[in-house]
């Protein structure tokens, strides 16, 4: 059974991560302990809120040294929403704040003119690239999004997943071991069970 650890720092949707992924088969511990996360096939990083707080939080517990250790051992990682922001170098919100820099790039308010923001709702993703986290997934297909900011990549490759609200946006990136959703997959039905069961089929695959 796959081990994940789902990282408590104080902003997250803890609970309805972890009966997901329990759905699917996993077995799921909520901490910040960093032996208790080195112990585990693979990492979640949850979060809702500002980013410059969530970053204030994740760095008083040590977790962006700890990412950057599991990231260097291959172990997978995968960001959900304001967890894969942080997963990028900086962001511009509420004057601008550092992240945790396992991705290039910078994270910015939507281009969406004339359109209400925070952007909140289904809204189908294409795929390319890496079909690591959508494999057996319809392309396009929809998932839960609730955000006002996006991440822009440096590195195009990295980019898994678009979607459009106004402009195009990144929805999901990709270099493994590290994995991001801008969308909510906990909160998206048979489609987001599916795809959290293939970062645990990843995780298992990486300690095989």
């Amino acid at each position: 059974m796959t081990r994940l650890a789902i990282l408590d720092y104080g902003m997250g949707n803890l609970r309805s991560a972890e009966k997901a992924f329990e759905h699917v088969g996993a077995r799921v511990e909520v901490t910040s302990d960093h032996d208790r996360v080195r112990a585990a096939d693979g990492v979640v990083l949850p979060g809702v809120g500002a980013f410059p707080k969530a970053m204030e939080a994740v760095r008083g517990l040590a977790l962006d040294e700890l990412l950057h250790e599991l990231r260097d051992a291959d172990v997978p990682i995968l960001g959900i929403c304001l967890g894969m922001q942080l997963l990028f170098e900086g962001t511009t919100e509420l004057g601008g704040a550092t992240g945790i820099g396992l991705l290039e790039g910078d994270v910015d308010l939507l281009d969406a003119p004339g359109l209400k923001v925070p952007h909140m709702g289904w809204n189908p993703v294409s795929w390319r690239g890496d079909a690591g986290l959508s494999a057996g997934l319809g392309d396009p297909c929809a998932f839960y999004h609730v955000h006002s900011f996006a991440p822009r990549p440096l590195n195009s490759e990295d980019v898994t997943g678009t979607a459009v609200y106004g402009g195009e946006f990144v929805s999901a990136v990709a270099r493994p071991p590290v994995y991001g959703t801008q969308f909510h997959p906990e909160k998206s039905g048979p489609d987001g069970l599916a795809l959290l069961r293939n970062f645990a089929t990843l995780c298992t695959r990486a300690t095989a």
